[in-house]
């Protein structure tokens, strides 16, 4: 699907997360694609260089702003008054946290400070992000909404039981929307990766991983023709694997 047909070539691009892994990924190819590209992230270095390779590689104009989402509602204003006047035709919810060893939820290091954190990052930076963005693709009648789950919501994962459970919130809320605003002209999608060769998956076994930049190319391939995807064939077959093991 040539997302062109779906929102106008003028458009921005907002990307959480997006210096590294998944979010770096879309950032690119959508770039690639032709759109402008508002890059949001907690390292104002790392979005300066991310922000500095999409325009010399593909001559589109990018924005940066920094922000750290296991913060609260409050810090919202100021991405609110960073996209004041821009034009949003697709925003890529990508940002999220998780610790890479399994553990049991009462074993989980620090787990007052770790609970609020992980549902501020994973859960209210998708609401809020909807929240202000949805309103003016409403109004235009036009705009994509993607947000990033995981093969991990597709059944309750014992040792990743509040991440698992984030990203069950994710799909869920996506189905929801897209359902509430597809007669509006807007294209809500859930995708449902399996394992990327990203930082959060370092410590997996690399049988099975997809480069972030292939699996980008892929999933956006699918957008305008699904509303809930596992991004490519090969997370595809992952997901019929797991379902067998139940």
């Amino acid at each position: 699907m040539d997302l062109g047909q779906l929102v106008l070539s003028a458009s921005f691009v907002v990307v959480t997360g997006a210096t590294a892994g998944i979010g770096k990924a879309y950032a690119h190819e959508l770039a690639k694609r032709g759109l402008n590209v508002v890059l949001i992230s907690r390292s104002l270095e790392k979005l300066k260089q991310v922000a500095a390779e999409i325009e010399e590689q593909h001559g589109r104009s990018t924005r940066v702003i920094q922000m750290d989402f296991t913060e609260g509602s409050e810090s919202y204003e100021l991405i609110r008054d960073a996209l004041q006047g821009l034009e949003i035709g697709i925003l890529v919810n990508n940002v999220g946290m998780t610790i890479l060893q399994p553990l049991c939820f009462l074993d989980l290091p620090d787990i007052d400070k770790y609970i609020p954190d992980l549902v501020n990052c994973n859960i209210l930076s998708t609401l809020k992000m909807t929240q202000i963005i949805l309103p003016q693709m409403v109004a235009r009648k036009k705009g994509i909404i993607i947000n990033m789950s995981s093969l991990l919501a597709r059944r309750p994962i014992p040792l990743q039981q509040i991440y698992a459970a984030s990203k069950v919130f994710i799909d869920v809320f996506s189905r929801a929307l897209d359902g509430e605003y597809r007669s509006k002209g807007i294209i809500v999608q859930s995708v449902l990766p399996a394992f990327v060769d990203t930082n959060m998956t370092a410590k997996y076994a690399e049988c099975g991983k997809i480069p972030a930049d292939v699996f980008a190319h892929k999933a956006l391939n699918t957008v305008g023709l699904t509303n809930r995807t596992s991004g490519t064939l090969k997370h595809s077959i992952q997901v019929s694997l797991v379902w067998v093991a139940r």
